[in-house]
């Protein structure tokens, strides 16, 4: 009979010490799952809203390499990513005569390592001593500021004096004003008035 109550004792003791530990790992799990529901949800949130920015980007000398105008920048920590509402973007070069990037939209992601815009994208600088003034409209383009470079793989349409192009596809090295146009070009001879 000692034996009997002795082994139904032993049973209760691990079963509650189950019972324990299982809770306690319950619970454990429930703290970490909403840590991580709620780390996830603040990411989702944008961390900084700005409303008229002039915001200028300078290099090492203090020279400035950009200009970025927004009337609204919304930040997210996740990436590192900024939506801009109808942005101007002005990349300094050596030339004289800046790049000017527009649009309804654009996204930076990764600080600004990428700047993608869309819709009534508009593209131009003014003539300089080795390039024409030049007016490039696209639906998407992906500025990359550090290289100054851009790129679409969409449809443009070129404007240079007594020249329009039409392309699929385009790159452009705004440092030095290079353009090189992918595929499906058409060009046509504009007499002036």
């Amino acid at each position: 009979m000692m034996i009997a109550q002795m082994t139904a004792k032993h049973i209760t003791i691990s079963l509650g010490l189950m019972i324990t530990l299982f809770l306690a790992g319950w619970t454990t799990f429930l703290s970490y799952h909403r840590e991580t529901v709620a780390i996830e949800k603040l990411a989702s949130l944008p961390d900084a809203i700005m409303e008229d920015v002039i915001a200028i980007i300078l290099d090492k000398q203090g020279k400035p390499t950009m200009k970025v105008i927004t009337p609204k920048l919304v930040h997210y920590t996740e990436n590192d990513t900024t939506n801009l509402n109808t942005p101007e973007l002005i990349l300094y070069r050596k030339s004289p005569q800046p790049w000017y990037v527009t649009s309804k939209y654009a996204k930076a992601t990764q600080g600004i390592e990428n700047v993608d815009f869309w819709d009534n994208v508009i593209i131009h600088h003014a003539a300089d001593q080795t390039n024409p003034a030049t007016v490039i409209k696209t639906a998407t383009l992906t500025v990359h500021p550090n290289q100054q470079t851009a790129d679409t793989a969409d449809f443009i349409t070129m404007l240079q004096p007594n020249l329009v192009v039409k392309a699929t596809g385009m790159h452009a090295d705004m440092n030095t004003g290079d353009i090189k146009l992918l595929s499906n070009t058409r060009g046509e001879y504009v007499p002036s008035s």
